[in-house]
């Protein structure tokens, strides 16, 4: 009966022990401490201890709850959905958006130690805008609310807030140059008026007449020549 007895206590001493790991490793439960301010879904956390529990779901969304490092105050209650990895990693690891100095990172993503598959989380729309403005990079967004209800995130719908593109820059139109006028070319010198030649009078008389004329001014000139020599010697 002793034996059994003692069989009996480390069967139940050794169930115990069990649950609380099944708990963990279901729960995926992880606390990790920042060292700087870490922006999740909803608000910013300061440096200090917390810890990432998952929600019971058999949804493909997951609802991953935070706490204070004694979980006994509960941060955010927070939609996220699947999201895969090659290659599984031993300790926990979280992802951040890499943000401008300065500025608190946000987180992305938590995987599980041994799992290919973890949580992405999903941001309010303002917010997601602004990350994915800040980070170049698309964030899921959906229009949700940190106090609101598991089963209202686990329905909310979900979408991918991108970044704007960079503005293209576009040459400005210049019009073309207004042609210039140009000059009148100068007129050629008008022509020296060059005179007419003389008209030549059409030949309308024969010479013929003039000809006879003249000899007969010869012949009376000879008969003038031989009387005046006799009558002079008649005298």
């Amino acid at each position: 009966m002793r034996n059994t007895l003692a069989i009996m206590c480390c069967l139940c001493l050794l169930l115990f022990a069990t649950v609380p790991a099944m708990a963990d490793e279901w729960d995926k439960k992880t606390t990790v401490t920042f060292g700087q301010p870490v922006e999740i879904p909803g608000l910013v956390l300061q440096p200090g201890t917390y810890v990432f529990k998952l929600l019971r779901s058999s949804n493909d969304r997951h609802i991953v709850l935070v706490y204070n490092a004694d979980e006994d105050y509960l941060y955010a209650m927070i939609l996220a959905i699947n999201n895969y990895r090659v290659t599984p990693t031993s300790d926990p690891v979280m992802k951040f958006e890499e943000r401008a100095k300065g500025a608190p990172q946000a987180l992305k993503g938590w995987f599980w130690p041994g799992d290919t598959w973890g949580q992405e989380f999903v941001y309010p729309n303002a917010q997601a805008t602004a990350i994915a403005e800040a980070t170049k990079e698309p964030v899921l967004s959906a229009e949700v609310k940190p106090a609101e209800k598991a089963e209202e995130l686990i329905q909310a719908p979900v979408a991918e807030v991108s970044p704007a593109p960079a503005p293209i820059e576009i040459a400005e139109a210049t019009p073309p140059p207004a042609p210039v006028a140009a000059a009148p070319a100068a007129e050629p010198p008008a022509p020296e008026p060059v005179p007419a030649p003389a008209e030549e009078l059409p030949k309308t008389a024969s010479p013929l007449p003039l000809i006879g004329l003249a000899g007969g001014f010869l012949l009376a000139l000879g008969s003038l020549l031989r009387w005046l020599p006799r009558h002079i010697s008649n005298t």
